[in-house]
């Protein structure tokens, strides 16, 4: 008795879960786009070059350099990527 018992408490949240609408509808409507996270470079003395490639904009990398002696620019990767397009 107390197996079945340990079954039920045990399977009930999983079939529950399983069988729950909000729970695949959030599945189906919760995917987002992917954003670049490495759009942009903290630059500095400290940081070298490229630098911390970290960041998926301008001012979330100003907002990190703010106060020290670094500086934001563009990934080499992408800046490069940009102009090889252009050029052709």
């Amino acid at each position: 008795m107390r197996y079945l018992l340990l079954i039920g408490v045990l399977a009930l949240p999983i079939l529950v879960g399983f069988g729950s609408r909000s729970t695949a509808a959030s599945r189906v409507h919760s995917y987002t786009p992917s954003v670049r996270q490495d759009v942009y470079c903290l630059q500095g003395r400290s940081w070298g070059y490229p630098g911390n490639c970290q960041f998926s904009t301008y001012s979330q990398c100003m907002a990190t350099a703010s106060g020290t002696h670094a500086h934001c620019g563009i990934n080499p990767i992408y800046a490069f990527e940009r102009q090889g397009r252009q050029q052709r």
